[in-house]
């Protein structure tokens, strides 16, 4: 037990750890200096802003808790470490993004008051599979030209999964990927080295995992996890196996339908005999 306390570390890819991580100042701006490719000590405030979009766990949807914080000039940006891949994600991010835009103003407001709104999601699965890039900036543009149309509204997409090994490391959001992709402390130790902000998120994340009541949060967020991966699994299974059963059954059918006897479909197609009256009962 004592050997398990010691070594024990968060994983930043389990939700609540990251927002954990997001809540330090330090951490929070040496992340966001790095999305917006800006020296930290050039973002002079970041203030957190509730975020009343969706309950948190553990009823919360799976794998999304995000961190909302505003910028010194007003721009707002809204981070989540999305842990399972789901159909309807785009359009999801798509509106959540806009209405963060939308809420800056109210009914007679100029439009003056509108700041730029980015949207940061990090993916634990590979959304662009057509791809080896595993950080992509989106924005609004003309699609003939290519030129710009603003850049008020911006979606930031790293796919934590898509990070080869001998990817060189001079850029600093690759360097956030590959820590909060880490899985083993001399991962993280290792990731720490090469900035400070990053060492402060080490820290931050032994502190975390140090805290009894915080274990014990993360923990119970890592079994919600698995057990909606479990359920899933199951689910996909049992759908898999209906589907086959449905085409065996439809096939079965049609040799009927064309004159073939009970014991010519067994001998052709290895169904049972009790396959067979089956379908000739339905």
């Amino acid at each position: 037990m004592a050997k398990r306390n010691n070594n024990f570390i968060m994983l930043p890819t389990v939700d609540v750890c990251f927002k954990g991580l997001m809540y330090n100042p330090k951490v929070r701006k040496g992340f966001i200096a790095a999305l917006l490719k800006t020296d930290p000590k050039d973002v002079r405030e970041t203030v957190l802003l509730p975020t009343a979009l969706r309950q948190e766990y553990p009823d919360d949807k799976l794998g999304i808790l995000d961190v909302r914080a505003m910028m010194e000039d007003g721009a707002q940006v809204n981070m989540e470490m999305q842990v399972d891949s789901f159909e309807q994600w785009d359009a999801r991010s798509l509106f959540y993004l806009s209405k963060m835009y939308t809420e800056q103003i109210g009914k007679g407001d100029p439009y003056t008051k509108l700041k730029k709104c980015i949207h940061v999601s990090i993916l634990n699965f590979i959304r662009f599979a057509d791809d080896e890039r595993c950080y992509r900036t989106i924005r609004l543009c003309d699609e003939q030209t290519g030129k710009k149309y603003t850049d008020l509204l911006e979606l930031q997409i790293l796919e934590l999964m898509k990070l080869p090994r001998d990817l060189r490391e001079d850029d600093e959001v690759i360097r956030w990927m590959r820590f909060l992709a880490g899985k083993t402390r001399e991962e993280f130790e290792d990731m720490a080295g090469r900035s400070e902000y990053i060492e402060e998120a080490y820290r931050e994340s032994e502190r975390m995992s140090a805290d009894e009541r915080a274990r014990l949060e993360y923990e119970a967020r890592q079994k919600a996890i698995r057990d909606h991966e479990a359920i899933m699994s199951s689910a996909w299974n049992r759908g898999l196996q209906e589907g086959i059963q449905q085409e065996r059954q439809s096939m079965i059918r049609s040799m009927l339908e064309g004159g073939a006897s009970p014991e010519e479909i067994v001998r052709l197609t290895g169904v049972t005999e009790e396959e067979v009256e089956k379908a000739r009962d339905i």
